[in-house]
């Protein structure tokens, strides 16, 4: 909570983030060593649309440790991200209150994705009916695992965002800053048009990320009504 904070007490690597990136780092490990056996990790962690053959209901949590085996870039950007804006939401809310948030966008991110994966899964249904795919294509279209903490890090981000506005961030290209309530907002657009103007097997979960971003916003404007001094 807010009145736990003291000025020397401010971490620059606090707690829950530490762990997070550390629990992440673990887990990604295990995906590039172990994790491509005779059963993949990802067949059973990855989150699965509840009619594929590999959904498992604990896959709601899990899908959010798990990231791209086949290189770096996606767990490092969702780590760096998670430190550079969740950093200063714990050091303000505590410990608890931000795993409970980073938690819970984490999970309402997965079931928005997966709702809106069910228009693909309805798409698929009828090219098999027509006979335009195999079985085999409409299991495999049906399998397409969701993984990742990009939802639970655009909850962070959002809440960042609307806590602290006109704060400047430099985003890779843009040549200039570009205050956080803009950046949401580019962002947040972004994962419209590509959610809308590709199917859910495009690499990257767009609902997941305005899942995410809608639930984080949620919070802190309903904590920040029932306190408005907890929230900057």
């Amino acid at each position: 909570m807010v009145e736990d904070i003291r000025p020397g007490r401010w971490q620059v690597l606090p707690t829950i983030i530490k762990n997070l990136i550390i629990i992440n780092a673990l887990v990604w490990l295990a995906q590039i060593t172990v994790g491509k056996s005779a059963i993949p990790m990802s067949d059973l962690f990855a989150l699965h649309h509840i009619k594929s053959e590999l959904y498992k209901p604990w896959q709601f949590l899990t899908y959010m440790f798990m990231h791209d085996p086949d290189g770096p870039w996606h767990i490092l950007f969702n780590m760096l991200a998670l430190w550079m804006f969740g950093s200063t939401l714990e050091n303000l809310w505590g410990p608890k209150r931000f795993v409970l948030f980073y938690l819970t966008c984490g999970l309402f991110a997965g079931f928005v994705q997966i709702a809106a994966m069910s228009y693909d899964a309805s798409q698929y249904k009828g090219l098999l009916g027509s006979g335009q795919i195999s079985t085999e294509e409409f299991n495999s279209l049906m399998n397409i695992p969701v993984l990742g903490a990009s939802g639970a890090v655009m909850g962070i981000f959002a809440a960042f965002a609307y806590s602290f506005p006109n704060s400047k961030l430099f985003i890779f290209p843009i040549p200039f800053p570009i205050k956080a309530k803009w950046a949401l907002l580019g962002f947040v657009g972004y994962d419209l048009f590509g959610g809308i103007s590709s199917n859910q097997g495009g690499g990257v979960a767009h609902f997941a990320h305005i899942g995410g971003a809608l639930i984080g916003i949620l919070l802190v404007y309903l904590w920040n009504r029932k306190n408005r001094q907890t929230f900057y």
